[in-house]
């Protein structure tokens, strides 16, 4: 997920009760075992290589636009299956599409790439990996679960195919480049996703999350934030720290911009919409006894809805350009750099979804949870016009998510922390599970 990234967000208590009604899709001869019985059975015969391949995965990271090694160990395990692949979809993305008669097309995707950080859980297959970013080498780790995503892909398609007695139709299985910068999806689309490939009919993606294991989380709606960019350069006359007077300050300027900026938030917007705005960089000046000719500011601006968002932009434009009027200083120049819109689920498609998920796998917890504030460029998908679900697969030790709630409990790490560490066998287990059923609720006969 793309920076805020990612807030300490819902870790979610499981007190919640157990769904007790099985039902099976079924379809031939009446002795046919139940999918939820053979599905369970199929994903603990392959979960040993399904391991091998989180654990792979794991040790070896990519950066944005640098998968080639996943996208090739990818490709080769969806060709191993018996899938119509095509690599560098997108640069480095993957397609794989199974045909499997008349039927409905559901897109399934997963994102691949990793984060510009080390890892510290000292896990025996933890990343050692260091790559180029941003002109500089960078320790690289897979600390938002991307690498869940891609194994949980793969099983997934093992699964549907071993099931395709249940269901007809096709399945587009995509690895997708560049989720963290934003630019993966829009770099599919614009290599011909939709046009070279089947168009999905429906669309399902699932994110790893610090919840505890054995829970699936889903709401209808919007389910992450907008994501915009934000370059100001604040525009002065520099000069000797000793005589202010013969100067235009750009740090007052920018001192001024960063405390006036959240009245927009808590004055202009509505106080029960969500929005955040955020300055993460402030740069300027060499020396404590001068005077710097510019300040720049770069941050965040979050929000679900396209109107908040607007007052938002318009806001933070007036306040830099008012902080820079009080000090007599030339207009800023003010950047927004638009990233992902809000993924908002299908009412319809999550509603089928779940009800299949909770019939099917009746150990699990599936419950509704609030939205988050990161972002997430599965809404290009959405944006494209493709019903859609996205939800959210608990990955974290269920003692250790309730210890956290007490008092000096030590708090559960989440994405984007070097400590994030998954729980391999119940997230993958469950995951490949409530994925296949989210498809089958599209797709079975």
């Amino acid at each position: 997920m793309q920076p805020s990234k990612k807030p300490t967000r819902r870790v979610l208590a499981v007190a919640i009760a157990a769904i007790a009604t099985i039902t099976s899709i079924q379809s031939g001869p009446a002795t046919a075992q139940p999918v939820n019985a053979r599905l369970s059975a199929l994903v603990d015969g392959m979960y040993p290589s399904l391991e091998a391949i989180y654990k792979d995965l794991h040790a070896n990271p990519e950066l944005s636009f640098q998968e080639t090694r996943t996208a090739s160990k990818l490709a080769g395990e969806m060709r191993s299956i018996g899938l119509e692949v095509t690599e560098k979809v997108g640069r480095t993305g993957v397609v794989a599409v199974y045909k499997n008669g008349q039927g409905p097309t559901v897109l399934v995707r997963a994102d691949m790439d990793a984060l510009p950080m080390e890892e510290k859980t000292g896990l025996p297959y933890a990343s050692k990996v260091k790559a180029q970013w941003n002109g500089r080498e960078t320790y690289v780790a897979h600390s938002c679960g991307h690498d869940i995503h891609v194994t949980n892909l793969i099983g997934t398609a093992r699964t549907l195919v071993a099931l395709k007695d249940q269901w007809k139709g096709t399945v587009v299985f995509i690895g997708q480049p560049a989720e963290e910068g934003g630019e993966g999806a829009k770099a599919m689309l614009e290599d011909g996703l939709f046009t070279r490939f089947p168009k999905p009919d429906v669309a399902f993606a699932l994110h790893a999350d610090p919840m505890p294991y054995g829970v699936i989380g889903y709401r209808s709606g919007a389910v992450s934030s907008s994501s915009d960019g934000l370059d100001i350069a604040f525009k002065g006359r520099g000069g000797h720290g000793s005589a202010p007077h013969r100067t235009i300050d750009p740090i007052t300027m920018a001192a001024h911009f960063v405390t006036d900026v959240q009245t927009v938030v808590s004055r202009e917007k509505d106080p029960a919409e969500f929005g955040v705005v955020t300055i993460g960089s402030i740069q300027a000046g060499s020396a404590g006894n001068i005077i710097p000719d510019s300040a720049v500011l770069r941050g965040t601006v979050r929000s679900y809805k396209p109107e908040v968002r607007e007052k938002m932009l318009d806001g933070i434009r007036r306040t830099a350009q008012a902080a820079a009027a009080m000090s007599g200083a030339p207009e800023p120049s003010i950047e927004f750099k638009k990233g992902g819109s809000a993924i908002i689920n299908d009412e319809a498609v999550v509603q089928r979804a779940v009800s299949a998920i909770k019939a099917q796998l009746t150990t699990a917890k599936v419950i509704e949870v609030p939205p988050i504030t990161a972002s997430e460029d599965f809404s290009e998908y959405v944006n494209a016009g493709v019903p859609s679900m996205f939800f959210f697969v608990g990955v974290s030790d269920p003692k250790a998510v309730a210890d956290a709630s007490q008092p000096g409990g030590k708090p559960v790490p989440f994405n984007h922390s070097p400590y994030f560490a998954p729980v391999p066998e119940p997230t993958l287990k469950l995951g490949v599970q409530a994925m296949t059923t989210a498809v089958l609720s599209v797709m079975s006969k």
